[in-house]
């Protein structure tokens, strides 16, 4: 190519010089002709302006002759007109009219002959005298003629019209004798006109032969200098070709150079490359076949539950069968991209393995995917991921969602069927089926009663809120399940992030932008190499000739150098950053657990639904408002000390009370099992107790007053490893342990022998439960106290002012009802407080009420109003519609800032998920103990209205002796019949009537009316629910010992036969309020006037709820094959 390239360059500086010559002589002719073509252009103007004249002259002749032409024409049609007929009439006559003949005399006068009617009748009988008429010389008649014609013509009554009464025939000659008057008048007007026209014409046409003789040799010079022209340019095209010729070749060399360099550059890697896709071509198989199982059976399961399956059944049974699969078999890795991966990530896709495996199912599944979603992060994923591919969104509910469907079919956009239930519509099938029918070159599908094209970039999505959906076999069949519930790895790595964010946001950032930038890296190398491939695989000829591709292999030589260096710096940032940032993990690692702690409630309750949007939101808050230390150790514990309890109280504000001391416990221990402080035996043997299998190996029970359960439970427990001995204690300390068993509160009781110092709290609260299982709420609450602290045992009084300020009109907000309470007053009051009373609508729903309840929304959401919808439970059949409207009104939308939603609802599994997961949930009954009911009482009461009546020393007394009185009586009901022989739903209407008639009869009368009051309360307020004559005395009992003079007179006078309740002394609503705070938690029977041993029942009652619930919490772990259930149990 060289030498080549040497003799193009001598051949191309030939044709320089060769065109160079060339040029010279067309420079030369083509300024002579130039010349030419000025003077040719010079005489082209003046001939012009010649015939420009002669059009002129030419013009007014015609204009002159244009006059005589009509008459003319129309005497000539006339005589065409005459027939031999007409003209026998004239002829017949041997005396004619005087009209006629003088007609006649002039057409012979025109004609020259005799003016006589005999030689006029003469020359009538020639047959060719008409047609001599018409071929008549007009242009040469003499001025005499005219002179006599016109006499003939000047005479009134020679006219057409006049003759024509006489003779038609006479009538046609006479207006022939005048046209030819016209005509030979005004010819001898034009006659010099046209004498000059032509004169001028002759001139012209010699000037315009001189004209085309200089065009012809100007067009002579300009056909030479075009020849030359052409010569020049083909020496330059062939110049061209050469110079293209030694381009080219300069350029092969180029790239040749370019591809020895940039292939041998990339022969290593392309080598390892190739090696490794030939070993795994020889792993397709196994590998194809575990990749389409993992596809077809595993989306419903959990990441372990995967592992389990591909670990240790397929990939064992695969190698049983000796069939090729890689020995680190990965789904992830055998069906996805990591840059796509990468992209997933950013789009909202969770990090971790499993929520990858679940990406990679959705995507690559021949069947649509069903996504089981309770946390919202597929819908998040879905909508970021197809938002550039005009994604629909639509869900049952919607009139028009078969039509958004059909569209969307036809014209290929991506569809997201959110919020389905159990049981999708029929009218799916189709799309589920994939039932297409080819017709031509078209894919038809039949939805409905229509046909619609089928375009293949169509894709369709289901996701359900539902957190443990049962489906059918058909709907699992059509399409592919897959789990999407929030993985704790994912989660913690999530709110990593977050607080990272929050507290370094710089560090946050870098990692985000050195993520993104090593992805960017690999996803442009790995398209690089595909562009090669493609490249290579379709290149013709010589790869020289490829610019294309030698760029690209250039661009990709470079790009992997750059990787690569990226890759050395980002793995040493990377590992500074996530160094930094696993600072910060004990955080999100402690936000994680508490997010699962909370969401596994709603396993217990069906109105449990918490939302990870609302738990991120409440972390982000708790980040904010949480204690700053420079110390990152005490910054850490700050935090989790503060969004633990945060936690604690967004959670209780909607639990139930028997459910409060649950989820403390269930938080305390997940977060002590997080951190290797909590032994799983122990725990699970506290959970569900000793069941003894082999009843002939048990060790006899040496007690006789140890129950057979207890005894079953000590022999178990003697088989863990840190009790080992206990039931041959009972042998040796039969007395020790009788006295510890009896003991009022055997968890604060020293423990028999070596027992005491031997055994932690956890192990004490074994032997608790094993033996005295009525003291393990306290032991529970103890618990909790030492770990987490006593806060987490005294659950937050509901105050529905900080509800509403916690809120924002976006946000609805739900009463789970119980029974007996009704909310509706405290709302009113709140409304009235908040200056909402005049916009405050409330609605009972039921039958009927649904469209009422749509108008009050979409009003509400305009104007700003509080609605109040009561009792939803009682129209389960519009849930759906309301979810669809809160979906729309609120979240969609932007309402009134004023706007609230209040919604009411007995627990039901059929309310929506959606609507309670964005919403802020409150229970509405009574708290749990005499400490809390009192504080919630006290929380009512206005320090402006405090006292209300004059009488302030007794109100004040009176007041907090009502409110220890109202709380026993509810309290009561927790000694089940012991308590009450009927339970009665006492509310806190009873109690505001009550203090509303203390105050009155306290003002208007001087004594104390004490029968009066005891009456009106007890008798009529309270005991208008009481039904029962022994529970009517109880009643009267403690109205007696709360009302009589010793609770005024006497100081701190006792309430109950513990020293610990009493009247306080007279003060501020404050110091009362302070008092109530001292209570002891835990209430004793003897604060009711009970046995110590009454609350016994009840407390067992209490403790099989609580572990029976905490044993339902638990992780449900699968027997291994070929284990049995005994060998399991």
């Amino acid at each position: 190519m060289s030498v080549e390239l040497e003799e193009t360059k001598v051949q191309l500086a030939t044709f320089q010089k060769e065109c160079d010559d060339y040029l010279i002589i067309i420079v030369q002719q083509k300024r002579d002709a130039e010349e030419q073509e000025k003077t040719v252009a010079a005489h082209s103007v003046k001939i012009a302006e010649e015939e420009a004249k002669c059009k002129v002259l030419a013009d007014a002749a015609q204009k002159d002759l244009d006059e005589a032409l009509p008459a003319l024409e129309e005497a000539m049609k006339s005589l065409e007109a005459l027939r031999k007929q007409d003209v026998g009439e004239i002829k017949a006559y041997t005396k004619p009219p005087e009209l006629v003949e003088t007609v006649l005399i002039a057409v012979m006068i025109l004609r020259l002959s005799e003016p006589t009617w005999a030689e006029a009748k003469r020359q009538l009988g020639d047959p060719n005298f008409i047609k001599s008429l018409v071929n008549f010389d007009k242009d040469n008649i003499s001025d005499k003629t005219l002179k006599r014609i016109g006499q003939f013509c000047s005479k009134p009554d020679f006219k057409p019209d006049v003759v024509g009464r006489v003779s038609f025939a006479a009538k046609s000659l006479c207006m022939w004798v005048r046209a030819m008057e016209v005509y030979g008048r005004i010819f001898k007007v034009v006659e010099p006109k046209k004498k000059r026209l032509n004169d001028a014409n002759t001139k012209l046409a010699e000037k315009q032969a001189s004209l085309a003789e200089a065009r012809a040799k100007l067009q002579a010079v300009k056909e030479k200098l075009e020849s030359l022209q052409n010569q020049y340019e083909e020496k330059l095209v062939q110049k061209e070709e050469l110079r293209k010729k030694a381009e080219l070749t300069e350029q092969r060399l180029d790239r040749a150079a370019k591809l020895v360099q940039g292939l041998g550059g990339e022969r290593v890697r392309w080598e390892a490359s190739v090696k490794n896709l030939e070993e795994m071509m020889g792993y397709l198989v196994g590998d194809c076949l575990v990749g389409a199982a993992f596809m077809s059976y595993a989306g419903p399961f959990l990441s372990d539950y995967r592992d389990e399956l591909v670990q240790e059944t397929w990939l064992k049974q695969i190698r049983e069968l000796n069939i090729p699969c890689n020995p680190s078999y990965s789904f992830v890795t055998f069906l996805s991209k990591p840059t796509v991966v990468r992209d997933w990530n950013i789009q909202g896709l969770p990090s971790d393995p499993f929520s990858t495996e679940n990406g990679v199912i959705v995507t690559k599944s021949s069947r649509w995917p069903l996504m089981v979603d309770p946390q919202g992060q597929a819908i998040k994923w879905i909508k970021n991921m197809e938002k550039s591919k005009s994604l629909k969104v639509i869900d049952l509910q919607q009139p028009d969602f078969l039509r958004t469907l059909e569209n969307a079919v036809q014209f290929g956009s991506p569809v997201l069927l959110q919020n389905v239930g159990e049981e999708l519509d029929p009218s799916l099938g189709p799309i589920l089926n994939k039932s297409l029918i080819k017709k031509g070159n078209r894919l038809i599908i039949r939805l409905g009663d229509k046909e619609v094209d089928y375009n293949a970039d169509f894709k369709f999505y289901i996701t359900t809120k539902l957190s443990n959906p049962h489906y059918a076999p058909e709907i699992s069949t059509k399409t592919t399940i897959v789990n999407f519930a929030v993985k704790e790895q994912g989660l913690e790595d999530q709110l990593l992030g977050i607080v990272v964010r929050k507290e370094r946001p710089e560090l946050e950032e870098s990692k985000d932008k050195l993520v993104v930038n090593i992805a960017s890296s690999k996803k442009k190398l790995a398209d690089l190499e595909d562009e090669i491939l493609r490249l290579l695989s379709t290149a013709q000829g010589s790869l020289l000739d490829d610019e294309v591709l030698v760029n690209t292999l250039q661009s990709s030589k470079k790009t992997s150098e750059d990787v690569s260096e990226q890759l050395v710096v980002a793995q040493q940032t990377e590992a500074k950053i996530d160094a930094a940032r696993e600072g910060y993990r004990p955080c999100s690692r402690r936000a994680a657990i508490l997010f699962f702690v909370m969401n596994d409630m709603g396993r217990i309750d069906p109105m449990y639904q918490f939302s990870l949007d609302a738990y991120i939101e409440l972390f982000s808050n708790s980040i904010d408002k949480s204690l700053k230390h420079p110390r990152l150790e005490d910054r850490i514990q700050n935090l989790n000390d503060y969004h633990t309890f945060a936690v604690y109280q967004y959670t209780c504000r909607g639990l139930f009370e028997r459910h409060k001391l649950l989820f403390s416990f269930q938080m305390c221990a997940k977060i002590l099992e997080s951190a290797g402080k909590l032994n799983l035996d122990e725990y699970n043997f506290f959970l569900r107790g000793g069941i003894v299998l082999d009843r002939e190996a048990q060790m006899d029970n040496p007690c006789k007053w140890l129950s057979a359960v207890a005894w079953d439970n000590i022999t178990e427990l003697d088989k863990l490893a840190s009790f080992m001995g206990i039931a041959n204690s009972f042998e040796q300390y039969p007395r020790d342990w009788h006295q510890w068993f009896t003991s009022a509160e055997p968890e604060n009781t020293p423990l028999p022998g070596e027992w005491e110092n031997s055994c932690n709290e956890l192990q004490r609260m074994l032997i608790v439960r094993s033996m005295r299982p009525d003291r393990v709420p306290f032991c529970v609450t103890t618990f909790i106290i030492n770990n987490l602290g006593s806060k987490f045992v005294e659950p937050p009084v509901l105050r529905m002012s900080e509800v509403v300020e916690d809120s924002t009109c976006k946000i609805p907000l739900i009463f789970v009802l119980s029974t007996g309470v009704d909310p509706t007053n405290a709302l009113l009051t709140l409304a009235e407080q908040s200056g909402m009373d005049k916009r405050f609508q409330a609605l009972s729903l039921g039958q009927g009420q649904a469209p009422i309840a749509k108008r009050m929304i979409e009003n509400g959401v305009k104007e700003g109003h509080w609605v109040f919808l009561a009792n939803c439970h009682l129209s389960l059949s519009w849930m759906p519609q309301l979810d669809k409207l809160v979906e729309e009104e609120l979240q969609v939308h932007t309402p009134h800032k004023d706007f609230r939603l209040w919604l009411s609802s007995t627990p039901h599994p059929g309310f929506p998920i959606a609507i309670l997961q964005a919403g802020i949930k409150m229970t509405t009954e009574p708290p749990k103990g005499l400490k809390a009911n009192m504080k919630r009482l006290y929380q009512m009461v206005d320090e402006g209205s405090f006292p209300r009546c004059q009488c302030d020393h007794k109100y004040k007394k009176l007041l907090f002796t009502l409110c220890f009185f109202h709380s026993l009586l509810i309290e009561r009901r927790k000694f089940l019949m012991l308590g009450w022989n009927i339970i009665y739903g006492f509310n806190d209407s009873d109690f505001e009537v009550s203090e509303h008639l203390l105050s009155i009869y306290l003002d208007e009368y001087g004594d104390t009316p004490w029968d009066a009051l005891k009456y009106l309360i007890a008798g009529v307020n309270y005991g208008g629910h009481v039904t029962d004559d022994f529970d009517r005395r109880v009643l009267y009992t403690y109205i007696s010992e709360m009302f009589n003079d010793e609770i005024l007179e006497q100081p701190y006078h006792k309430l109950s036969t513990l020293d610990t309740y009493y009247v306080p002394k007279d003060g501020s609503l404050q110091s009362y309020k302070e008092y109530i705070e001292h209570l002891p938690t835990g209430d004793h029977p003897e604060a009711f006037g009970q046995h110590p041993n009454a609350d016994i029942a009840s407390q067992i009652k209490e403790t099989r709820s609580l572990l029976e619930t905490l044993v339902s919490l638990q992780p449900q772990r699968s027997v291994a094959q070929g284990e049995s259930k005994e060998d399991k149990v």
